[in-house]
């Protein structure tokens, strides 16, 4: 893990593309301002893990129901 300090005002570049940003420092709340590519998906921690469950949920279910239509299939030859 690489870390930085950085003050209001200051930037840190990732590649080519991403820019992040120090808008505003609060007591213990730093506000940061990311410029990257549209096509890029940018998300807070805890709703891209909540999206990871979900996916890995619907997974889940999609191999169950595929599993119940395989076993339906060969049940009715």
């Amino acid at each position: 893990m690489l870390v930085l300090a950085r003050k209001k005002g200051q930037a840190i570049m990732i590649g080519r593309d991403i820019k992040i940003l120090v808008v505003e420092v609060t007591g213990e709340t730093v506000r940061l301002g990311i410029e990257a590519p549209v096509e890029m998906d940018i998300f807070r921690e805890e709703l891209y893990l909540d999206l990871q469950k979900e996916n890995t949920g619907a997974i889940t279910s999609a191999a169950e129901v595929m599993q119940f239509l395989q076993k339906t299939s060969r049940e009715k030859k």
